[in-house]
């Protein structure tokens, strides 16, 4: 299937790894022009140079915290590529830990890097998104919404936040053309998810091997999603082949969320 995105123009924002580089790289294959971002300078120069070489198209990057400068990071993206269609808000999760082991900057700083740089990006670009004719954003949350998961307490409570972000600008933005949608993952084979498998076998006197074997078995599928899964399903809701598809939270979750709803 063609996605219909040859051309199109892509900041996905925490991709120098993980979830972010996955979602970058499958843009790219798919012909977009994409910009990355990441705050290590060194490590978004390799990130970009890897997509380079990996899509044979050209990849730009762009340095910068999301938890300061977002809009900074949309305003030069959007003049490497001149415009902007394409949305991803990604960053890197808050740290793990019980409620009552974090103080109330360990909270400011999850609310300022999981709930209000999503905040800063889609307002940094929403005059660009207001001149594409295939403007979409897509935040990416945790399964953890439906259904939170034990030790991530500022992970469990921010997101939701974000999700709720994301459905009300879906229905007030629908209006001027702009698709927002939420991907909410289960456990993925990322970098991330290597850290904090290590802080629970370091809680419970296991190994990472351990915890991912146990972690792994609440899938219905009895392992963890790969990053491409995670882009494929990211990708399609991005592109004009879901033209009619906004506010949907979609868990890519391997069957991990058992609610049914």
């Amino acid at each position: 299937m063609d996605l219909q995105l040859a051309g199109k123009r892509a900041l996905v924002t925490g991709s120098t790894r993980g979830l972010g580089f996955a979602t970058a790289q499958m843009l790219a294959a798919e012909g977009c022009q994409v910009v990355i971002n990441g705050r290590d300078e060194i490590k978004l120069a390799a990130a970009v140079e890897k997509l380079r070489a990996l899509s044979h198209r050209q990849v730009f990057g762009v340095v910068g915290d999301l938890a300061t400068a977002a809009g900074d990071i949309v305003q030069q993206a959007a003049a490497q590529l001149g415009g902007l269609d394409l949305l991803v808000c990604n960053a890197g999760g808050p740290p793990p830990g019980a409620f009552e082991s974090f103080d109330e900057a360990v909270w400011q700083k999850a609310i300022d890097l999981s709930l209000l740089s999503n905040v800063w990006l889609i307002k940094a670009a929403l005059p660009f998104l207001r001149h594409s004719d295939a403007a979409s954003v897509l935040t990416v949350t945790s399964y953890s919404v439906k259904q939170p998961i034990a030790n991530l307490v500022l992970s469990n409570a921010i997101r939701a936040a974000t999700v709720g972000l994301t459905k009300s600008l879906a229905l007030e933005l629908g209006k001027d053309g702009i698709r927002f949608n939420s991907i909410l993952p289960a456990w993925t084979e990322t970098e991330r998810v290597t850290e904090l498998m290590t802080a629970r076998a370091q809680q419970n006197g296991t190994t990472v091997a351990q915890e991912i074997t146990r972690q792994s078995q609440e899938s219905a599928l009895g392992r963890m999603a790969s990053p491409a899964e995670f882009a494929s399903a990211a990708v399609f809701l991005l592109s004009p082949r879901a033209s009619y598809l906004t506010g949907v939270m979609l868990p890519v979750d391997g069957g991990m969320y058992k609610g049914t709803l």
